[in-house]
């Protein structure tokens, strides 16, 4: 079993940047993919950004150009840099691991994001 803690999620202004992490109670260095998705109020969650333990990534065209993820493996943890923030952002996000055949979620952490 993998445990993931989400921190970073606040309130801010249009335009503005954010960086959430995720923590992770075990060694990611096996974990291959980890994801962010968010989930909007009355919306089903969405897929946002996704690495590999290689470093490569993926994005969703809505934050594509605007957000960046990474994975420190050392310190088992992984991160989304948000920056250009609009209000279509606001939503709680989720870090997500597939391991040891399956799926894994923290509880997420609120970004809100408006003047």
């Amino acid at each position: 079993q993998v445990q993931l803690v989400e921190s970073g999620g606040d309130l801010v202004q249009p335009g503005g940047s954010l960086r959430l992490s995720c923590a992770a109670s075990r060694s990611i260095i096996s974990i291959i993919f980890m994801d962010w998705y968010r989930q909007a109020p009355g919306k089903q969650r969405e897929f946002v950004a996704r690495i590999s333990n290689g470093g490569v990534t993926a994005y969703s065209d809505s934050v594509k150009g605007r957000f960046t993820i990474s994975r420190d493996n050392a310190k088992n943890a992984m991160y989304l840099q948000m920056d250009s923030l609009k209000p279509e952002d606001t939503a709680v996000y989720y870090c997500n691991a597939f391991y040891d055949g399956a799926p894994y979620w923290g509880p997420g952490t609120q970004v809100t994001v408006s003047s």
